[in-house]
């Protein structure tokens, strides 16, 4: 599986973004989809996942309530909105393919990650 993550960029405090990871050479059906972030100087850490089904959800504390995952199987893509954007939400967002079962705040261990897309948000 190859991941390529885009639609990151420089916005404002309050404004939305969507990212999106679109999956080649293999489907993506069949694993959880998951989004990280790793802003300057710190380790990289859990935003969202998906599960295969799109029936289970996860976020971080910090981004529930304002960022929302979402997957289309028939376009092999897995998206992230993210509204309400704060300051502290700049980083590099990478999304990542996992079987078998989905991350835990200690196990970011991925089959498979995309190459990250930019967000920085400005005050």
């Amino acid at each position: 599986v190859q991941l390529q993550a885009s639609g990151g960029g420089l916005v404002q405090a309050g404004d939305s973004l969507r990212l999106s990871c679109v999956g080649s050479r293999r489907t993506l059906s069949t694993y959880y989809m998951g989004w990280f972030r790793q802003a300057p100087g710190k380790e990289r850490e859990f935003v969202s996942s998906i599960s295969w089904s799109g029936r289970g959800t996860a976020y971080a504390d910090s981004v529930k309530g304002r960022f929302t995952i979402s997957r289309e199987s028939a376009k092999n893509t897995v998206y992230l909105q993210m509204n309400s954007l704060k300051p502290e939400d700049t980083a590099v967002y990478y999304c990542a393919a996992r079987s078998g079962s989905s991350w835990s705040s200690t196990d970011l261990r991925s089959d498979y990650w995309g190459q990250g897309t930019q967000v920085t948000v400005s005050s």
